[in-house]
This record gives C-alpha cells, sequence and structure tokens, in this order.
C-alpha cells in the first residue's frame, strides 16, 4: 500500500521514466551504484522497482526525519555512520548480498543538489571485493529542479538511465589505498557515462578514464 501511494504521488508531480526502470533485474546478488542528487531517488526508485529483495544504504541521520525513519523502516533500508568505518552497516550489506538480494548504494555519500557528480567515496569498493556482487551503474538527472517546479504546480523530468553490468576485477592485487581510489573513480566514471555532460562534474571528461579494476559480464 506505502508504494502504491508513493507511486501515485510521485507520477502526478513527476514524469519517471518507468519504462527504464523495469529493466533493474528483480535478484541479485548485485549492487547498484547511483547519484546522488536531493532526497528523490529513493523515494521515487523503491516504489517503483516494488522489490522485497531491494534495499539499500543511507545515513543513518536520515531516521531522524518521522516520514524518512518510517519508509525506510518498511523498505529494510540499512543505516550507516558516515563519520566512522561502520563495522555493522558493512555486515548487514554483505549480509543482504550474499542472501541473493539487491543493495543500492550512492558512492557520493552526499547529495550533490545541482545534479553534478562529486568524487565518489571507496566504500562500495570494498562491498564489491568483499561480496564478489556484479555492480549495475544508474544514472539520474532532471529532479534538480523539483522543489521550483512543484512550487509553480509544474511536473518535473525524472531521468532514469540504466547502464551494463560489469564486476571488480583487482587482477590479484590487494585492496590497498591506491586501488581503492582508482576503482572508486572508475566506478564514478561508468555513472558519468550514462548522464548529459553538463552532470558530470568531477568527472566531466569520461574520455580519460582507462579501467584497470573493472571487467565486464
Amino acid at each position: 500500500m506505502v508504494n502504491w501511494c508513493l507511486r501515485r504521488v510521485f507520477q502526478a508531480t513527476c514524469r519517471i521514466d518507468v519504462n527504464e526502470i523495469q529493466k533493474i533485474p528483480r535478484s541479485g546478488p548485485l549492487i547498484l551504484v547511483g547519484n546522488h542528487v536531493n532526497f528523490l531517488e529513493t523515494p521515487v526508485l523503491m516504489p517503483h522497482i516494488n522489490n522485497p529483495r531491494l534495499t539499500g544504504l543511507a545515513k543513518k541521520e536520515s531516521w531522524d526525519n518521522p516520514l524518512f525513519h518510517f519508509l525506510f523502516n518498511q523498505w529494510e533500508i540499512i543505516p550507516i555512520d558516515r563519520d566512522e568505518v561502520d563495522r555493522e552497516a558493512f555486515r548487514q550489506a554483505i549480509q543482504t548480498l550474499a542472501q541473493g538480494n539487491i543493495l543500492a548504494v550512492y558512492p557520493e555519500g552526499t547529495r550533490s543538489k545541482d545534479g553534478c557528480l562529486l568524487k565518489g567515496r571507496p566504500g562500495v569498493v570494498a562491498l564489491a571485493y568483499r561480496s564478489h556482487a556484479p555492480i549495475l551503474p544508474l544514472a539520474f538527472y532532471g529532479h534538480e529542479t523539483f522543489w521550483g517546479n512543484l512550487k509553480r504546480l509544474r511536473r518535473t523530468d525524472f531521468h532514469v538511465v540504466i547502464g551494463q553490468p560489469f564486476r571488480l576485477d583487482t587482477r590479484g592485487a590487494a585492496l590497498s589505498r591506491d586501488v581503492r581510489e582508482t576503482a572508486t573513480d572508475e566506478i564514478m566514471y561508468k555513472i558519468a557515462e550514462l548522464l548529459p555532460e553538463r552532470y558530470r562534474g568531477a568527472y566531466r571528461d569520461v574520455s580519460l578514464i582507462k579501467y584497470q579494476y573493472l571487467a565486464g559480464i
């Protein structure tokens, strides 16, 4: 019922690429990685996928908001403390992947607000390394104008682009800081390739990337 209501709300206020969302697999193990523009990605994505095998990670402060507290508990989102190495959140994330589920992660770790990509954080690399789960990149754009459009009673374009899955392959190298940072940038470039150029931010020149640690499936 919650998902049904949210779908109706967001379909009334946004033009959503529903057909693109439906390309997301129904089972895992799978790590979804996407850019984080504002609050909309999770409340739009979760109801439209409508899959009990999908969960995600979100900053623990989100539970201070009563609405997000309710929704994130409904969707069994895993809270994570961004100010420290949160071993419990990591353990839960690995466990959900081991159970054949799908885990959604925003590698930027915070909202960009203007839609332009920020530098990624290396936690997603550790998850992929430990779980051996494939990674599916998603890109969101257009909805950075949501609040302004809502005030003018205009619908907002909520664009979603689904990429091709790939795997982390360190080629036998240990997960050193350099490997984590390089692999994180490579994952972020996979997201950047799905975005119009003006949204690529820190990963603007996709022609420069040479993938060392990612392998196609």
